[in-house]
């Protein structure tokens, strides 16, 4: 073992509501995972994990040194990727012109809406470390709320943490069988405590720090739902705030989807008082992402490169020129969108749009005539590329 193990302690539990199967109504004990407390532990890493963690944070700080702000778009992209993957660990997922209905608040389907609401999460906790140099709990609950405030059944507990106990896996109305059994809620605000302490620390390699703060933050569970999505924005939040990033963020998750049992299994090891498996896994993700990266962002300018030969027309300063270096931005949108970003009239837009679909560089999502959106599909297949080949090549690793 490298990190303090879990303990267990066995507690009384009676299940409140009258319903589900009689043994899940007559469990009367259940045994609680407790996490140790980190704050002030150290992190024992031998020079292989060392250089590991140490190079991914090298690659990771040299893609945003060369295209940070000359690259605007790719930070855009690269958002949305991690937010759809993220989502996909969860078994959520839709498709891109839902997606971009959720996004542009028009009208989507409930996993559409999800994925959305985890983009502006992920984006407003980075924001938050970066502006704070801190990681907050203010930030974090500000995070859930957005993931959860469209959700119909989960808008009532948006930006709380827990009062009643959770559990992982196993029966929806008992802790029988499950997976894992976070503390009990008396305990969180503790756990969480010790948490932020740990997280600013400055004194841990930042890969491997990122990866302690989420696997910790996956064993306390502070949230009835939505903890894997938040767990895995921390680990960027960790990144901005140790500047291993100051303005991109790289689809960590893409790698990790690839290999969900066996990102779940890391997790288990934590528990069990072994972290050099998450770590591991993180700087690897890291790497990955990183490099693949590097070939979204020369794509993503050959494509701003290929809209400005079809469209001739588009000239410095001119709706059209400005509608494409928006496209890269905003590879969904729609005339209110770009009226507003664009500082014009809804019919200069709606103009724009028409010059843009006439030279083949948008074209109309399915089933948006009453209200419709556009794609920017060359972006946006990039996108779809940019997951793929991250998870091709984090299986190819382990293969």
């Amino acid at each position: 073992m490298d990190w303090a193990p879990h303990t267990f302690e066995v507690r009384p539990w009676r299940q409140r509501s009258p319903r589900g199967p009689a043994a899940d109504r007559r469990l009367r004990e259940i045994t609680v995972s407790l996490p140790p407390y980190i704050r002030g532990l150290e992190l024992p890493m031998d020079r292989a994990l060392t250089a590991m963690a140490t190079a991914s944070a090298g690659d990771l700080s040299h893609l945003d040194l060369v295209h940070g702000r000359t690259l605007s778009a790719l930070n855009h992209l690269q958002l949305r990727t991690e937010a759809v993957d993220s989502s996909k660990i969860e078994n959520v997922d839709a498709s891109l012109a839902d997606y971009g209905r959720a996004l542009l608040g028009v009208g989507a389907n409930a996993s559409a809406v999800s994925m959305a609401s985890a983009t502006t999460a992920l984006t407003r906790m980075i924001a938050d470390a970066d502006a704070t140099r801190s990681i907050r709990p203010e930030a974090i609950l500000t995070a859930h709320r957005e993931l959860f405030r469209r959700n119909p059944d989960e808008a009532h507990r948006a930006g709380s943490f827990r009062t009643t106990q959770n559990w992982v896996g196993g029966s929806d109305w008992s802790p029988l069988g499950s997976l894992h059994v976070p503390p009990p809620p008396e305990t969180v605000p503790s756990y969480l405590e010790d948490l932020f302490a740990f997280a600013n620390r400055e004194d841990l390699p930042a890969v491997a720090q990122a990866a302690i703060v989420h696997a910790q933050f996956e064993s306390i569970h502070p949230f009835i739902d939505g903890n894997g999505r938040i767990g895995r924005t921390l680990i960027h939040a960790v990144l901005r705030r140790r500047r291993a990033t100051r303005h991109l963020t790289v689809p960590i998750a893409s790698a990790l989807v690839a290999h969900r049992e066996s990102y779940f299994d890391a997790l288990n090891d934590y528990r069990g008082g072994e972290a050099r498996t998450i770590v591991a896994m993180m700087a690897t993700a890291v790497r990955i992402s990183t490099a693949e990266s590097w070939v979204t962002a020369t794509n993503v300018l050959a494509i701003r490169e290929r809209w400005g030969e079809a469209a001739p027309g588009a000239r410095p300063g001119h709706p059209l020129f400005r509608l494409l270096d928006l496209m890269a931005e905003e590879p969904i949108l729609n005339v209110e969108l770009v009226a507003g970003r664009l500082g014009t009239t809804e019919e200069v837009a709606q103009q724009a749009i028409d010059a843009a679909a006439d030279a083949g560089v948008l074209v109309r999502a399915r089933r948006s005539r009453r209200a419709p959106v556009w794609l920017a599909q060359d972006l946006l297949s990039e996108v779809e590329e940019l997951s793929a080949r991250i998870q091709d090549s984090a299986r190819r690793l382990r293969a």
